[in-house]
C-alpha cells in the first residue's frame, strides 16, 4: 500500500473549534492527523495528515466542506497571502510512492472538490498544468480579492468554471516533495530590512537553493521571516539559520525566536545534531579511548 502525506493550510488560526472540526472530519475518513499548528497573527492553521490515496481524497473533500461551511474569506484578516478558506492542499509521496501517483492524486482531489463542493482549484507544483503555475506564488497571485479580476483576464482556475466560491474562494492543489516550514523572528521592527533579507536569501532572487521567503510585521511590531525550505538536502535548516544570521548581523540586527510549522524530516537535522554534539558525520569508527558511563539525573 502506497502512503502519502497531505499538508492542508486553512485560513483560520484563531477559532480552535473550526480546526477541531477539521481534524474530526479528517479522522472520520480513516486518515491519520499527525500534527496541527495554528498561528493567530497569520490567521492560518496547518495539518499534517497521512494515509493511502483513497483516504486522502476523502480527507481533502472533508476539509473543503468544513472550510466552506465555517470560514468566510470576505471577513478574513491575517498576515499570510491566501486565495481560499482551504488555501493550499499539497500531496507528498512517502516511501516508495512515486511523484506521478501524488500528481494524479492531487488532480483527482481537485476534480472531486469542484464536483461536490463547487470550489474551483488551481493546480501547482508537480501537478501544474501550466508551467508558470509550478510556483505556488503564481497560482495564488493577487489573493482572494483578486480572483475575479484574474478570471476576467483569462487567468482562470485549472478546474472549475467560476472565478471563486463567494466565501470559500479557490484552492491551490498541488504535488511536491517534503518541505520544512520555518519562521524566524528578528529583534527589530525594520520591515524594509526584513524584506531585504528575504529577497537576498530566496532562491528566485539568486539566493539559497530551495528557499522561499517572505517578511511580515507582527502585531507587537517585530518582523518575522517566513521560510519554506523546499529542498532541505540542498539547503539544510542549519545552513539557512547561519545565512539568516549573517544577513541580519550585517544590518545590525539580532535574531529572535524560531517557529517550526508542522513536522520536519529527521535527516533534515543531521548537520545540526552533529554540530551540537561535536560529532564527525563522516566517521562511524568507535572512539579510541574508553568512555565513562553516563549518569542518569
Amino acid at each position: 500500500m502506497q502512503l502519502f502525506e497531505l499538508v492542508p493550510n486553512l485560513s483560520e488560526g484563531r477559532n480552535d473549534e473550526t480546526i477541531d472540526r477539521a481534524v474530526e472530519a479528517v479522522e472520520a475518513t480513516g486518515a491519520r492527523v499527525l500534527d496541527r499548528s495554528s498561528d493567530a497573527a497569520h490567521n492560518r492553521s496547518v495539518l499534517t495528515i497521512v494515509g493511502d490515496a483513497d483516504r486522502l481524497v476523502e480527507a481533502a473533500l472533508a476539509l473543503a466542506r468544513v472550510a466552506r461551511e465555517r470560514i468566510d474569506l470576505r471577513a478574513h484578516r491575517g498576515l499570510h497571502p491566501r486565495i481560499g478558506a482551504l488555501d493550499v492542499l499539497p500531496f507528498v509521496p512517502l516511501g516508495d510512492a512515486p511523484m506521478a501517483a501524488a500528481v494524479e492524486l492531487a488532480r483527482s482531489a481537485a476534480r472531486a472538490i469542484w464536483e461536490r463542493e463547487q470550489i474551483p482549484c488551481f493546480l501547482y507544483g508537480e501537478a501544474a498544468l501550466l508551467p508558470e503555475r509550478r510556483l505556488l506564488a503564481n497560482a495564488r497571485r493577487d489573493g482572494f480579492e483578486g480572483l475575479a479580476a484574474r478570471f476576467a483576464r483569462n487567468d482562470r482556475p485549472d478546474i472549475g468554471d467560476i472565478a471563486a466560491h463567494p466565501s470559500a474562494g479557490a484552492i491551490a492543489v498541488g504535488a511536491r516533495e517534503m518541505l520544512v516550514a520555518w519562521n524566524i523572528e528578528l529583534q527589530s521592527e525594520d520591515l524594509a530590512a526584513g524584506k531585504a533579507i528575504a529577497a537576498e536569501l530566496r532562491e528566485r532572487g539568486g539566493g539559497l537553493p530551495g528557499i522561499r521567503a517572505l517578511a511580515f510585521r507582527l502585531a507587537d511590531g517585530r518582523v518575522q521571516l517566513s521560510f519554506n525550505i523546499t529542498n532541505y538536502r540542498a539547503t539544510s535548516p542549519m545552513q539557512l539559520r547561519r545565512s539568516v544570521e549573517a544577513a541580519a548581523v550585517k544590518r545590525g540586527i539580532a535574531l529572535g525566536n524560531g517557529e517550526l510549522i508542522g513536522l520536519i524530516p529527521r535527516d533534515a537535522l543531521d548537520d545540526a545534531i552533529a554540530e551540537f554534539f561535536a560529532l564527525d558525520k563522516d566517521s562511524s569508527a568507535a572512539p579510541s579511548t574508553p568512555q565513562a558511563p553516563h549518569s542518569e539525573r
